[in-house]
């Protein structure tokens, strides 16, 4: 019975091979023999710490991966940004060329471990699992991406493509302005046909067409004070933290229904004098329980799936903290983060694209993922210009977590999917189809 299995499985891997041409074939075969190079690189970027705060270990990131660019013939370049951002710029690696579709590979260099945190180097767990600080997200990726890139360039495959890699540093936490950290980002893009990010995959058989939105919402509520013997009456009122009570319940009973939009009040205060400290996130309060409260403050989040679903829900919000209690006034104000990666057309035709790859490797259809599972990333940004799909990076878990994993059975197979996606689209004139 054993053999019977076997012989049906030798049977469906034939039946694979025999859908990629040679030069697949030949892609596949230099990656497994060179794997033990890609977790090389793997343990020599994680072991680097890399906490977008840390702008030296960020440069040191981006050095490990310009050595190995260069090598690629690739033309790198290290783009500052304005000291004012306090960040580390962004690694650029690009080639110009006529033929196929004009790539933007994503990847970024930091982490959100910074130093003051205690710090977790690569430890393999066993044959099937690592751990570190970014090991998936995103360094994993980043070796997903530069080891397709390799295994392309060793077999004379890049000839003649236009491909731009782009890492940025800030990812985890961008430098402000954003519209400044991202201003060389979004210009390159706009150049480009397709993007590809390689944050963390879901597995071997999802990637994602599409990635929340993301803003924030701050509410002030002021009210009159009094003793507390008098709230709830005509003349005293509600006060500002019965006010601001209503106004949250409210957002939560309302739109808390509507698919893929999601608010988050995660910081509130309220009492008779509030001090607050946005830079840091902190606030001070005094207050008495036999005083009325006269003001209180919430911050919060706001995620959405498209433009028109977050003006729609500010819309919702704005009428909801215009009805006030007796006794108070509020009002909120909107600013925006990053924009949503909206689930388009294009971006489900780049699924059934890597859909007939995955086919053809033999390991089972691609799908997209849920919209609303991933937050805003780089990828965000640009988007609106080009069709895009993220996900293509390593898999794993716990990312952004102390004792991040990392895949190690599937991480081969990963690098494969993005070599001959690469290899494909670089071939592909005009449309895909």
């Amino acid at each position: 019975m054993k053999a019977f299995y076997l012989f049906l499985l030798l049977i469906i891997a034939h039946s694979a091979s025999a859908q990629l041409s040679p030069d697949e074939k030949n892609i596949i075969d230099y990656l497994k023999a060179h794997q033990g190079e890609a977790e090389e690189l793997l343990i020599e970027s994680v072991n680097i710490n890399s906490g977008t705060l840390n702008v030296d270990g960020v440069r040191k990131v981006g050095v490990v991966y310009r050595r190995e660019l260069d090598k690629l013939d690739f033309t790198t370049e290290w783009v500052d940004l304005p000291d004012s951002l306090r960040r580390a710029g962004h690694l650029v690696a690009s080639r110009k060329g006529s033929q196929g579709k004009r790539l933007f590979l994503i990847g970024h260099l930091d982490t959100v471990f910074e130093l003051d945190m205690e710090f977790s180097p690569y430890q393999k767990l066993n044959d099937s699992t690592a751990t570190g600080q970014g090991v998936n997200d995103m360094k994993g990726g980043n070796v997903v991406m530069i080891s397709a890139l390799k295994a392309l360039h060793e077999l004379g495959l890049l000839k003649n493509t236009q491909i731009i890699a782009y890492f940025t540093g800030d990812e985890e936490s961008s430098g402000s302005p954003h519209e400044v950290a991202r201003k060389d980002f979004i210009e390159r893009a706009k150049a480009s046909d397709i993007a590809l990010g390689f944050e963390g995959a879901q597995g071997l058989n999802t990637v994602a067409v599409a990635r929340r939105g993301i803003g924030g919402w701050t509410l002030n509520v002021t009210a009159k004070t009094g003793h507390s013997a008098g709230i709830f009456s005509e003349n005293a009122g509600y006060g500002a933290i019965y006010e601001a009570a209503r106004i949250i319940n409210e957002f939560r009973t309302q739109l808390k229904d509507e698919k893929y939009l999601t608010f988050n009040p995660g910081l509130i205060s309220g009492g008779s004098e509030i001090r607050l400290d946005p830079a840091n996130a902190r606030m001070e309060a005094i207050g008495k329980t036999n005083i009325i409260s006269p003001s209180t403050f919430v911050a919060g989040d706001l995620r959405f799936i498209s433009e028109v679903q977050r003006d729609r829900a500010r819309e919702r919000m704005k009428a909801i903290v215009s009805q006030n209690l007796n006794g108070t006034s509020a009002s909120i104000s909107f600013t925006d983060g990053l924009p949503a990666m909206e689930p388009t057309e294009g971006n489900y035709n780049l699924v059934k694209y890597l859909n007939r790859i995955t086919q053809d490797m033999g390991i089972g259809a691609t799908k997209a993922g849920d919209s609303g599972a991933r937050g805003a990333g780089d990828i965000s940004d640009i988007a609106k210009y080009v069709d895009s799909l993220d996900g293509m990076g390593a898999s794993g878990s716990g990312a952004h977590k102390p004792g991040e994993l990392i895949n190690l059975k599937e991480f081969p197979l990963l690098i494969q999917r993005a070599a001959l996606m690469i290899y494909r689209l670089s071939r592909q004139n005009p449309a895909l189809n």
